[in-house]
């Protein structure tokens, strides 16, 4: 136990942490002396009588001057970054320490990396002073004993060890390294418990960074909605296809060849959204939206409403639609989200019904100022208890209108399954 703790002492005195915040307080006493020699040029100018170089006081009194100098330059934006990196680099701060990385925009920031700065320089100052005096006073001391006292006094050696008392100055020069040491090590801890309060992100920085990564979730939440509607129902109508095709390749080849050829549309369609997809990934993590080969073909909208049902019909599920007025004046928003829960809504029918009639109803209602999208399909008893999916069908269309504050319901009513979507118009226009 005492050979640990002597271990965790010597570490904590010498050990590499303690070496790097040394480097960082020497690194801040270098970085005051050019407004020390700035703040001596200016106060010998109006007191001449002053030595800041050979008085104590006047050392002091330059030194205490040239702290507002300092935090007069911190509050440039670029200090900031600057300062964290070398407190990131040779603080020894703890993983969880969060230290600002871009510039300091606001004043808060601002003045927050300001007093950061002063209090570096400052504490740098004062350790650097130590290290330069007190090393050499304390080789003095060890010397005491082996040196005559004539010769003591005629070199300015301290002179209070003389006699049977010089045996003590060994002493009193370890007690001077060890009161270097604890100033540097007490200093060190000080910067490295303040770093985080002065140099991490501003209330509002913080508040920025959380809504960068709410919009970053919700646009990946958004692309995860366009895989599941594009791709899922094309596979599930593929599968259809195929199944059906397999089924009448000897009896019917002509409906067959109807199938694959569906089939073959159904999958370039699904290539075609998913180059719409992976295109938009690139954008935003490239920032390649200007770039030769970053287009990326539009979003379907209730315009292609008939190519997709002619799809789902090639699987040998029978659509009905009923469209009161003309779709193209649906706001685009609205079209191509209205789109995508149709898409759903098919798929879902195919997945969970298999090829069982679809009566579909898409149309404006002019005092309510919606779009109303119904869908009914019947489902059998067993049919409805057989669902291998994930439900996340169901889920994206709640999601989908949520994002235009619409309503919506689902569910069985008796031996039908019923969807019902009422998206606004006028949050578009």
């Amino acid at each position: 136990m005492t050979d640990a703790w002597w271990r965790r002492a010597a570490r904590t005195v010498l050990g590499r942490r303690t070496r790097l915040r040394w480097v960082h307080l020497v690194l801040g006493g270098a970085l005051l002396m050019p407004y020390f020699l700035l703040t001596t040029v200016i106060l010998t100018a109006f007191a001449p009588d002053s030595n800041p170089f050979s008085s104590l006081g006047w050392q002091l009194t330059t030194f205490v001057a040239a702290l507002p100098l300092t935090a007069i330059t911190a509050l440039f934006p670029l200090v900031r970054p600057l300062e964290a990196t070398a407190a990131r680099s040779l603080c020894g701060l703890p993983a969880s320490a969060e230290l600002a990385t871009g510039p300091a925009t606001s004043w808060d920031a601002r003045s927050r990396a300001s007093l950061w700065y002063t209090l570096h320089l400052a504490v740098g100052g004062l350790v650097s002073g130590v290290t330069l005096s007190l090393p050499p006073a304390a080789l003095m001391l060890l010397m005491v004993p082996f040196a005559d006292a004539s010769e003591a006094r005629e070199l300015g050696w301290p002179t209070g060890f003389t006699g049977s008392r010089t045996v003590l100055a060994p002493l009193a020069a370890l007690a001077v390294l060890a009161v270097v040491v604890a100033v540097a090590v007490g200093a060190g801890a000080l910067l490295a418990r303040c770093a985080p309060a002065l140099l991490g992100p501003a209330p509002a920085e913080r508040l920025a960074a959380a809504e960068e990564r709410a919009a970053r979730l919700a646009s990946r939440n958004r692309l995860a909605r366009e895989l599941h509607d594009s791709v899922g129902h094309a596979l599930s109508a593929v599968t259809l296809q195929a199944s059906a095709a397999r089924k009448v390749l000897d009896a019917d080849p002509e409906f067959a060849r109807q199938a694959l050829a569906a089939i073959e549309e159904t999958s370039r369609g699904a290539v075609g959204e998913l180059d719409t997809v992976l295109g938009l990934l690139r954008e935003g993590e490239e920032g390649a939206a200007g770039a030769p080969g970053a287009a990326t073909a539009p979003s379907p909208t209730l315009a292609d409403l008939d190519g997709l049902l002619d799809r789902t019909r090639a699987a040998g599920v029978t659509v009905e639609l009923t469209a009161p007025g003309p779709l193209g004046a649906v706001p685009p928003v609205v079209s191509r989200e209205a789109y995508r829960i149709v898409q759903e809504g098919l798929s879902n029918a195919l997945r969970h019904a298999g090829p069982v009639p679809v009566r579909l109803r898409v149309g404006e209602d002019g005092q309510r100022k919606e779009l109303e999208i119904s869908m009914e399909n019947p489902v059998s008893g067993t049919a409805r208890g057989h669902r291998t999916g994930g439900g996340r069908g169901l889920r994206g269309i709640a999601e989908r209108t949520a994002l235009l504050r619409g309503v919506c319901d689902w569910g069985p009513d008796g031996s039908v399954w019923r969807l019902t979507v009422r998206l606004p118009l006028e949050v578009s226009r």
